[in-house]
């Protein structure tokens, strides 16, 4: 049994005594980045593996599905409160309650994105569903930002606006840029197939720092549209475009 337990403990013994030796050799900085570099590549080889929720057009029984009617058309989204649970809810309580109603497109820029869910319809305005009622989820700015492995601004994404880290309120932004972006994306982070998505297009810039937690489904070329309309020096449309209403196709009950 000694001799068992012995054996098992060497290659570990062994192990801990390259990263000793290592250390004393190079140094505690070099063996942190070779410790790190390993766990991003093992993370990167599990997401090479991994299915992504945006590039499919199919609505998952974890997800939900509404349409954006506008003054240019309908634009079909599904929603992922799996990865962004804050988001989703928020989003769907003021669609039901009607807050986005009558809203204008108020900042917009082609071969970037167009942005809404303003009540001001300047940019200035707008507040979570929890800004008053649960302030454990509103830090008194706005919500935290939910960002995951599995979501990505590519074409199409649908994402909350925000002023900076956790400042998350009611306006939102559609990725409407069509260039390809793959190029610039090392295959160190990116998976192979966010990196093939970027190829039609997207904001790669914003990952991490925007929270993803939708995808347009049907209805790019109502996005296109809008992204095409004259802007003023603000890039606000010089035509007034405006949410007409928001359907809930396929609703999500969260657990309370």
């Amino acid at each position: 049994m000694k001799k068992l337990l012995l054996t098992l403990l060497l290659p570990l013994l062994f192990l801990a005594g390259c990263e000793s030796i290592d250390r004393a050799i190079k140094g505690d900085d070099y063996v942190d980045a070779k410790i790190a570099k390993e766990k991003a590549a093992a993370k990167l080889a599990k997401l090479n593996k991994a299915s992504f929720p945006q590039l499919s057009s199919k609505v998952g029984q974890n997800e939900a599905q509404v349409k954006i009617v506008t003054s240019k058309g309908d634009i079909i989204l599904k929603l992922f409160p799996k990865y962004a649970p804050l988001a989703v809810e928020n989003f769907l309580t003021h669609a039901k309650e009607g807050y986005y109603d009558g809203l204008t497109f108020h900042r917009v820029i082609s071969d970037f994105m167009i942005q809404s869910g303003d009540p001001s319809g300047d940019g200035t305005g707008g507040q979570s569903i929890w800004k008053d009622k649960d302030k454990s989820k509103d830090s008194g700015n706005g919500f935290k930002n939910e960002t995951s492995d599995y979501l990505y601004n590519i074409r199409g994404a649908l994402a909350m606006a925000n002023a900076g880290q956790d400042t998350n309120g009611s306006q939102f932004y559609i990725v409407q840029n069509g260039q390809d972006q793959s190029s610039q994306l090392s295959t160190e982070i990116y998976p192979k197939k966010i990196i093939k998505a970027y190829q039609k297009g997207g904001y790669p810039a914003g990952d991490g720092k925007y929270t993803v937690f939708g995808q347009v489904t049907k209805g790019m070329e109502v996005v296109d549209r809008i992204a095409q309309v004259e802007t003023d020096d603000n890039d606000k449309p010089k035509e007034k475009v405006t949410i007409k209403k928001i359907d809930i196709l396929k609703d999500y009950q969260f657990k309370k």
